[in-house]
């Protein structure tokens, strides 16, 4: 039952929207999962008596809070800038469906099988015309070898297009305005054990960003990482309509499995007076887009102006701003315990900009949560 936590001092209202025991999150935060209209958003909570499809969807109405299960499957979903969701959902002993609902309806269909041992990695991506569909795959543990699989869902044909031993975590995710392009997280050095554990995140290298060409496969390079500035700290979006990417860096001297508080405490030309959210466009070096905070998760709104973060310091201020201005303001405090990744915000925006969904362990554990946004704070930011 949601209930009314607080009014924050910016004049947001905080929901708890969840209390049940099941472990759940709002899934991620690099774009808005919500319907086109702002009408509902879609979260995910695990239920050990679904089997297989272990993660139950579940839409909610903002403002009445009304909830239903709106289908069980995989994690791991793909999400597009006009409300379309897409995951996975297991018929045993035939198939590994995938399924694309319609979050302003509610309707859905199964738009491609996979065979029922399919096995992949990240988040999966959608192009905005809905041709091709992309996730990362794992081909070999030894030698370690990963690749990045593109499915055309006109003809129904699936290509291999890229091949790394260091994307382990591809994050891939579609230019949302032409599609031409996908962006790959690269973590150079990363290590990744025979059973699948990844031992290492990244080594000296850091991690990077670089674009593959849809559908060729062909590699650009981005200016960001090593040597050109700190290694990124793994959490990216694309500013709809600029071809530019959003991303945050991190100490310059993290590395690997050093503790999570000494990965983000950014230095130099980088600590929060300077700012380490930076904009970054292929054949051009990086650029500041806002201060002030220690950003870490982020992501941008589907009209490609305002961008969401939380600031890794505290208990997780969660920000919203301008990418045209850099100005930026607090919606609230999450609450929450940033060092245990269940309980990590991974805040966004609803597209109308009225809503910021999130997640908090507040209570105890994690639950999900939204805050309302005063309008006033989002005219300011203009």
């Amino acid at each position: 039952m949601a209930r009314i936590l607080e009014e924050d001092a910016s004049g947001a209202v905080v929901y708890q929207i969840t209390d049940d025991p099941l472990e759940k999150s709002n899934i991620y935060c690099e774009q808005p999962y919500c319907s086109a209209d702002s009408r509902v958003f879609v979260y995910e909570r695990q239920n050990p008596k679904s089997s297989s499809n272990y993660n139950e969807y579940v839409i909610c109405e903002f403002g009445t809070w009304k909830s239903e299960v709106l289908g069980q499957g995989l994690r791991a979903p793909g999400m597009s800038h006009t409300g379309i969701f897409y995951y996975r959902h297991v018929q045993e002993g035939k198939c590994l469906e995938l399924r694309r609902v319609d979050l302003a309806t509610g309707e859905w269909e199964v738009i491609f099988e996979f065979p029922e041992d399919f096995q992949h990695r990240g988040m999966d991506t959608v192009s905005p015309d809905e041709r091709y569909y992309a996730y990362g795959v794992t081909l070999s543990l030894e030698p370690q070898m990963f690749g990045i699989e593109l499915l055309d869902l006109k003809t129904g044909t699936r290509n291999l297009i890229h091949t790394d031993p260091d994307i382990c975590n591809p994050h891939t995710q579609f230019e949302p305005t032409w599609g031409k392009q996908i962006m790959v997280q690269h973590n150079r050095g990363c290590k990744v054990l025979p059973d699948g554990t990844r031992a290492v995140i990244f080594g000296e290298q850091g991690a990077t960003e670089f674009l593959l060409d849809i559908p060729s496969g062909k590699v650009t390079r981005l200016q960001v990482g090593e040597p050109y500035t700190p290694s990124i700290v793994g959490h990216e979006a694309w500013i709809a309509g600029t071809n530019e990417i959003l991303l945050t860096v991190r100490a310059p001297n993290a590395r690997g499995l050093h503790s999570p508080e000494e990965w983000y405490f950014a230095e130099g030309d980088y600590t929060p007076e300077k700012g380490n959210l930076l904009g970054v466009k292929a054949g051009e070096p990086p650029r500041s887009v806002s201060r002030g905070y220690r950003f870490n998760h982020l992501g941008t709104s589907p009209c490609g102006r305002y961008f969401f973060a939380d600031d890794w310091q505290g208990s997780g201020k969660l920000i919203l701003g301008s990418i045209q201005t850099g100005k930026n303001a607090v919606v609230c405090d999450a609450r929450t315990s940033i060092l245990v990744k269940k309980a990590h915000p991974h805040a966004y925006a609803s597209p109308d900009m009225q809503w910021m969904v999130f997640t908090s362990d507040l209570s105890g554990q994690p639950q999900i949560h939204v805050a309302s946004i005063p309008p006033d704070l989002v005219n300011r930011l203009n």
